[in-house]
């Protein structure tokens, strides 16, 4: 037997065993997560009941690990209130750290904004700005620097909201999908299909407000269903693009249009002053408020394994030390992997047995809309990454970084307890540079 299929086969005799022993483990005693907790800096200790979603010990405070023979040991100083390392694959919990304390999201709120909107209009879409599209934005949010009475494309918002986390992209996406309250309550449905039980949305941009809550462990289910989009795997992974400006009369007195360039704020997609590019990175989405502090989940790959990390609020003050945390993890998650008996899992979506039953057609299972079309489609067999340097429809332009599909999966898990079907392709992290 070639040696690819037989890496295959045990692959999936391991995440056969372990999710069989997590399912053994849980059903008995899985907690629903508790009602969310009041606007505010939370309190320094984590609670001492947490949702057992994905594994027992995932409810539990404190760091979960399981170490076996030559496994490297969790790096030191990871000094943020919670954190997890799974593999985004087989959807294995390798190390966590209080996953389940609902916390304040900040800006990563928006991958599941983006999870719930993105199918839902086509990427050419042009909308113009009314001034009450923008209200309600919070003091002090970022913004991508959206104008009233101007016209952007669907595109143009997605690309605000994934690299500049503005605000103003949000509300006028919100506006388009029947305003802020409807956004909200299809968030909160959506997170509950995901079995993201932690999250409780009251603002789809993820600014500090009462009751607003997600944990390390759902945002990284959020992100890993994002993921399967080929709009979200593109935008989230865009270091930088061209973004509409204002239209003003030039010297000639003829109404122009130019355009800025915006850049990413993920840093270990980016880079800082004091910090590098990832290797492998390829997304996902920071977030910082006054409430949250710094919050990040971010996806990369190496040597053909792909990991997701989520790490929210570090105690360190440091700048970018949401991403430093986040690649010591990363690092540790690369060399633990295959070497650490695994704490848990990412489960599967509602539905997902019934729809993968009905699945062999992927027409039959995929997210409504091509890409090119409503915008969030799920990847279909073939599909190419996008390649460095190529333009956007609307001319943006810059490097990023892509997820391709190696499409036609099916994965059985738990000896038939659930497939993950071709509406959740397992994602091939491809890396595409200048």
């Amino acid at each position: 037997m070639p040696a690819p299929i037989m890496q295959t086969v045990r692959r999936s005799l391991l995440v056969t065993s372990a999710t069989l022993a997590s399912l053994a483990l849980t059903a008995p005693v899985s907690l629903a997560a508790p009602g969310p907790s009041p606007s505010g800096s939370p309190s320094a200790t984590p609670p001492a009941t947490m949702s057992t979603v994905g594994g027992v010990r995932l409810g539990q405070p404190g760091t979960q690990v399981a170490l076996a023979g030559d496994a490297p040991v969790v790096p030191k100083g990871i000094t943020a209130r919670s954190w997890i390392v799974a593999d985004a694959e087989s959807g294995e919990v390798l190390a966590a750290h209080n996953a389940h304390w609902r916390l304040p999201p900040a800006s990563t709120m928006k991958m599941l904004f983006a999870d719930t909107l993105l199918p839902k209009f086509p990427r050419s879409t042009a909308h113009k700005v009314l001034p009450a599209d923008l209200e309600g934005i919070g003091s002090g949010s970022s913004l991508v620097g959206i104008k009233e009475n101007e016209t952007y494309t669907v595109h143009d918002l997605w690309l605000g909201v994934f690299l500049r986390s503005g605000n103003d992209a949000v509300h006028v996406l919100s506006a388009m999908n029947g305003g802020v309250a409807d956004t909200v309550a299809e968030m909160n449905e959506h997170a509950e299909e995901l079995q993201a039980l932690d999250t409780n949305v009251v603002s789809p941009d993820g600014y500090d407000a009462s009751g607003q809550v997600s944990s390390a462990y759902d945002l990284t289910l959020i992100a890993r269903s994002g993921l399967q989009k080929k709009d979200f795997r593109e935008y989230c992974s865009t270091v930088s693009a061209k973004f509409p400006g204002e239209t003003k009369k030039n010297k000639k007195g003829k109404k122009v249009r130019g355009s800025f360039e915006i850049q990413n704020t993920n840093r270990l997609l980016s880079g800082d002053y004091d910090i590098s590019q990832y290797p492998g990175i390829a997304g996902v989405k920071n977030g910082n408020t006054t409430n949250a502090g710094a919050t990040f989940t971010g996806v990369a790959e190496r040597d053909g394994r792909v990991l997701l990390v989520t790490v929210m609020n570090p105690e360190k003050s440091d700048h970018n030390e949401v991403y430093k945390e986040t690649a010591k993890l990363f690092d540790w998650g690369f060399a633990a992997a295959g070497k650490v008996t695994p704490v848990g899992e990412l489960v599967a979506p509602k539905g997902t047995e019934q729809a993968g039953k009905a699945g062999a057609n992927p027409s039959t299972s995929a997210t409504p809309g091509a890409s090119g079309e409503a915008g969030g489609g799920a990847a279909k067999a073939g599909d190419k990454p996008v390649a460095a340097g190529a333009v956007a429809e609307d001319g943006s332009r810059g490097m990023w970084t892509a997820l391709a599909i190696t499409g036609g999966v099916l994965v059985l898990l738990a000896a038939g307890a659930f497939l993950v079907n071709r509406r959740w392709p397992l994602p091939d992290l491809v890396r595409r540079r200048r």
